[in-house]
């Protein structure tokens, strides 16, 4: 048993390189540029080996996607997020835009895999983990509406604005011209992730409109 035990810890360590090594390459030299070889190579496997642990390139992208979507899972059913719902919004944010160029490649994996039909079940899988994280933040979002706290629309208003922000930003960040524009991208998306917290606030969408009545 503890012979098996060892036998199996070894396997998944393999398994977390191999997608960690593929990870890095896929971002350092874009996902159609890698083969399985390059891989296997990378990590000092056989390519064999790589097909003992996934059956196709497909699936490593979407081991990928499906391990990014669980980490914000764990995130938002964190004791951090459960004993302070005003970080929701803070991690929530930091999480999406902490490495866009990941972000990017995930969002292009996905396209991939989705066009060309590539592993329908774990493309369900993964929207079934992206709809619970959902359906967690939205109610979430419903109990800070209730107190008042956001502005009174639907709760998933609230999310998808949060996810246009961040999918808005990450095109800027990537697009040939915003990148000589923007200088300091971290400072720029240190600012969207601060305009993203506040985002919906009640009172201050209260507060405003207070001053424009004082001024009309």
């Amino acid at each position: 048993m503890q012979k098996e035990s060892r036998k199996v810890r070894e396997f998944r360590r393999r398994e977390q390189e191999i997608l960690d090594t593929a990870l890095r390459l896929f971002l350092e030299q874009g996902e159609d540029s890698v083969t399985v070889e390059m891989i296997a190579d990378e990590v000092g496997i056989g390519k064999g080996t790589i097909y003992k642990h996934f059956k196709s390139k497909a699936e490593i992208y979407l081991r990928l996607m499906l391990d990014y979507e669980r980490d914000l899972a764990e995130l938002l059913h964190s004791e951090t997020i459960e004993r302070d719902e005003e970080a929701l919004s803070r991690e929530y944010f930091a999480f999406r835009m902490s490495d866009p160029d990941r972000y990017r490649l995930f969002d292009r994996l996905e396209e991939k895999v989705v066009k060309t039909n590539q592993l329908p079940e774990m493309v369900e899988e993964l929207h079934q983990i992206r709809a619970s994280n959902f359906n967690h933040l939205t109610g979430v979002i419903q109990e800070r509406i209730d107190e008042g706290k956001l502005e009174d629309v639907p709760a998933y208003f609230h999310y998808c604005a949060a996810w246009a922000l961040v999918h808005g930003a990450m095109a800027m960040y990537h697009s040939p011209f915003w990148r000589e524009v923007i200088e300091d991208k971290e400072g720029y998306m240190q600012f969207l992730m601060d305009i993203g917290v506040r985002m919906g606030n009640r009172s201050k969408r209260k507060k405003d409109a207070d001053n424009a009545g004082k001024g009309a």
